[in-house]
């Protein structure tokens, strides 16, 4: 049992880091930046048929933030993005693992970590790269913390927000309709 937990973890690991790694050299900084849409998030829903997509997904982020930080060119700074954004994806997978009987408020669990820790630190890594207003303001970083916060906070939340609801949740039903997921439902639910 413990192989095939771990197996799980580093398939959706693997699954996780190339797809947002796929998206961002395909369609630019779609999965990073003050606005993002980060596809892979949609794979939290796998948090709602196992316990392996906690570790998982965590991992997951953590390799695909540790790789963009030499693709981005973010440095140091890209650091923060693997300890924090890794937390995030952490906190919202537990929280939809805890919920799963209840999937449309289990996916609010990433949506809610992400609009809260993301935009903690993102200032920091903006003015890093080149940013030094808000985007589509005039507003500069500097100084103005609270009002980055404040809109990394709606547009990181309207971002997951998207991605949980259009994408994971179409990807959690159809998970649950095939015999493997059924059985999962099952599983997860007796756990």
């Amino acid at each position: 049992m413990q192989s095939n937990h771990l197996a799980r973890v580093a398939l959706i690991a693997a699954v996780y880091a190339v797809c947002t790694l796929v998206v961002m050299l395909f369609l630019g900084n779609l999965a990073w930046g003050p606005v993002q849409f980060r596809i892979s998030e949609a794979l939290c829903a796998l948090a709602l048929f196992t316990p392996a997509a906690v570790p998982g997904l965590t991992l997951g982020c953590a390799i695909a933030n540790a790789v963009n930080i030499v693709l981005s060119g973010t440095g140091t700074l890209g650091l923060l993005d693997v300890a924090f954004g890794s937390l995030a994806t952490f906190l919202g997978a537990l929280f939809t693992w805890k919920m799963r009987r209840r999937p449309l408020l289990a996916l609010a669990g990433p949506v809610i970590a992400n609009a809260l820790i993301v935009p903690a630190y993102l200032p920091l890594m903006l003015m890093g790269i080149g940013f030094y207003t808000i985007p589509f303001t005039s507003i500069s970083l500097e100084g103005s913390w609270g009002l980055m916060y404040l809109f990394g906070l709606v547009t990181t939340g309207f971002g997951e927000a998207v991605i949980m609801y259009v994408l994971g949740y179409p990807l959690s039903r159809s998970l649950a309709a095939t015999p493997l997921g059924k059985e999962a439902c099952l599983d997860a639910r007796d756990r």
